[in-house]
């Protein structure tokens, strides 16, 4: 009998030392009815009795949440040391074939230690899986190496890639349910938008065109969602657009001229009076004159009911003694000729006006096009695809980059099919419309490479606006820098403890696989990016692509798009489209002609919804992510320093 009670009295203590705390992910369909089990193995090998995770009365393992259960610790020998779990779950009675876990933590109530195992992938039915602390490990480091593969080939079948631009950046065909919004982040979206939409078409318009410039500011309610833009007081200012070259949406554009182009007709002596009494040679050749090419834009395809043709600018700023960029010259289209005159700021008020607008509006489509959708957007995109399809979720590097990737696919799957597809939101804002915004990504694809447009500070250094002495003034530049640099140490840092010899390197077979795809060409099936190596020879090379990768999508992202509704919600400032096609002569004009260009009430009102949703914020800042995939002390303190 005493001998009984001990026993009895042992198993409770074991049911009591150790806690599973068993997390389900927050994705579509990743909750099951499942019966769910769960092993502890010790140091020595040791497997404990297996615990079913049920609780009575309790809806157990659905999306989001989270639930603690004892477990069973008898059949341990090295109960102080646990060496990794192994789960498992059975056939649903429900017919679900589904469980996405987030996370396993082991709570030793005895020790007060808590390991963590994080898992992040689908559990499927009747296969035992063993994670280990932290999971993060190379390929020829995983103990499961074969469940490793079966996993890598499940995921290459999900993750498929289709042209969704010809010859452009590669999209995923299908969207995995794993991909798709939480239910707090979907449910906040479609809260804002419909908001949003409900103001827009609560404002009655008597009649859909301008009666003068001051009237485009009665647009605006009285509350602060659809507020007026600052830029509305002072967009008609030289600097201020000299400014928008070095702080706008579109900042990434200016670059040192030393050569004035054969195919800019300017005339000397009607920039020479706002050079502050130098010569324009002199100019040059002390790095005053700065220029802004939009030469991608010639030939691009446009909206017919807009306009017969896009402007594809050049212009000339001029760094005058305040270090202040100031316009000197606007020609709007690339060839000269005698109906494509170069406007100065001499001319008339309102016709130099008029070239000012008609440069921001080529301007915002290729920030529209390349710099925030091409770039941030569909190229990372291709990269997210990429990673999934050779990195296993176990991946260090997948680890690493995954909070950077978290809901890109699902907001540019969103974006193809409501935004920039026919008849979406781009044709009734933008002059390219839906072909000619294809037809600039798909230019601006072939002219981008990792290691020049990619790298930061290799873009700036190509554009001779790396060093401040050049440009001093540069926020775009001085802000994103330190924080370029910022990431790359974190990145260095977490590349060289993940691995500790060239031989790690040398025997990865996933990170090679996975750059092996970006560098190939499409014609070959890969991706066909320039400037990736098509394999990775030391760890300097892996440390640059996933430092452009964090980079793009962090920097680069909110440059470009959090700013948009203090750019685009005041039309003339920057507008997406103007009517008509400036004059072929330059002439005298007047408030009304100006007017007359500018998109009527509803497309303005369109653009200021549309620059709201995007410019919101809706996740959190960088380095404060939303889910955790990265868990060993070293590599938290590695992101806290």
């Amino acid at each position: 009998m005493l001998q009984k009670m001990n026993s009895f009295i042992e198993s409770l203590w074991d049911v009591s030392r150790f806690d599973a705390h068993v997390t389900t992910g927050d994705h579509r369909y990743a909750g099951t009815d499942s019966s769910v089990h769960l092993q502890l193995v010790d140091k020595s090998g040791a497997e404990s009795e297996a615990t079913r995770l049920d609780k009575m009365f309790v809806n157990d393992h659905e999306r989001g949440q989270t639930h603690s259960y004892g477990l069973k610790a008898k059949g341990l020998q090295t109960p102080d040391q646990l060496d990794h779990v192994i789960i498992w779950r059975g056939a649903s009675i429900t017919g679900d074939d589904h469980w996405f876990l987030d996370r396993i933590e082991i709570e030793d109530k005895k020790e007060r230690h808590r390991y963590i195992f994080p898992v992040q992938r689908w559990i499927e039915v009747e296969r035992r899986y063993h994670f280990y602390e932290f999971d993060a490990f190379l390929p020829q480091d995983d103990k499961q190496p074969e469940i490793r593969r079966l996993e890598l080939d499940r995921k290459r079948n999900l993750y498929q890639f289709r042209e969704t631009i010809e010859r452009g950046p590669r999209q995923i065909k299908d969207l995995p349910d794993e991909e798709k919004f939480s239910e707090k982040y979907e449910f906040d979206l479609l809260k804002l938008k419909a908001t949003l939409i409900a103001r827009q078409y609560h404002l009655e318009f008597t009649t859909e065109e301008w009666d003068s410039l001051e009237d485009v500011k009665n647009i605006y309610f009285p509350d602060s969602t659809f507020y007026k833009p600052e830029c509305s007081e002072y967009w008609t200012e030289d600097r201020w657009f000299g400014l928008q070259r070095v702080q706008g949406v579109n900042a990434v554009m200016i670059a040192l001229c030393t050569e004035i182009p054969a195919k800019f007709a300017i005339e000397e002596d009607k920039i020479e009076p706002f050079l502050e009494g130098i010569t324009l040679k002199d100019a040059l050749q002390t790095n005053k004159i700065f220029i802004v090419d939009f030469k991608i834009l010639d030939g691009v395809p446009c909206r017919a009911e807009i306009t017969s043709k896009l402007v594809a600018p050049v212009a000339l700023f001029y760094l005058n003694r305040r270090n202040e960029l100031m316009p000197i010259a606007i020609q709007l289209f690339q060839e000269p000729s005698d109906v494509n005159p170069v406007y100065y700021p001499s001319d008339p008020r309102l016709t130099w006006i008029m070239a000012k607008m008609f440069f921001n509006m080529a301007d915002s489509q290729i920030h529209q096009s390349c710099t925030h959708l091409g770039y941030t957007h569909l190229l990372m995109e291709s990269l997210c695809v990429a990673a999934h399809r050779h990195l296993s979720p176990s991946h260090p590097i997948f680890r690493l980059l995954a909070p950077h990737f978290l809901y890109l696919l699902m907001i540019n799957a969103r974006g193809l099919e409501r935004i920039i597809s026919p008849g979406g939101w781009v044709d009734s804002v933008m002059a390219l419309g839906s072909p000619g915004l294809h037809e600039l990504i798909r230019r601006g694809f072939s002219q981008w490479r990792l290691d020049v447009q990619g790298d930061l500070e290799k873009d700036l250094e190509s554009r001779g606006v790396l060093d401040p002495k050049i440009l001093p003034y540069y926020p775009f530049r001085d802000d994103a820098v330190p924080f370029f640099h910022v990431i790359k140490n974190y990145v260095k840092n977490v590349v060289n403890y993940y691995y500790s010899s060239p031989e790690k390197l040398e025997g990865d077979f996933e990170v090679q696989g996975w750059v092996k795809e970006m560098a190939t060409s499409q014609a070959e099936g890969g991706l066909g990016m320039g400037g990736v190596p098509e394999k990775i020879e030391n760890l300097e090379q892996l440390v640059q692509i996933c430092t452009i990768v964090v980079a793009t999508c962090s920097i680069g992202h909110a440059g470009a798009n959090f700013q948009q509704y203090d750019a685009y919600g005041f039309a003339p400032n920057y507008p997406g489209l103007l009517n008509k096609l400036p004059p072929e002569t330059k002439r005298e004009m007047t408030e009304q002609e100006l007017v007359g260009f500018l998109p009527n009430k509803t497309a303005a009102l369109d653009m200021m919804v549309l620059t709201k949703i995007l410019s919101t914020k809706g996740t959190k800042s960088l380095g404060d992510f939303e889910v955790q995939y990265l868990y060993d002390p070293c590599v938290i303190q590695i992101t806290n320093e």
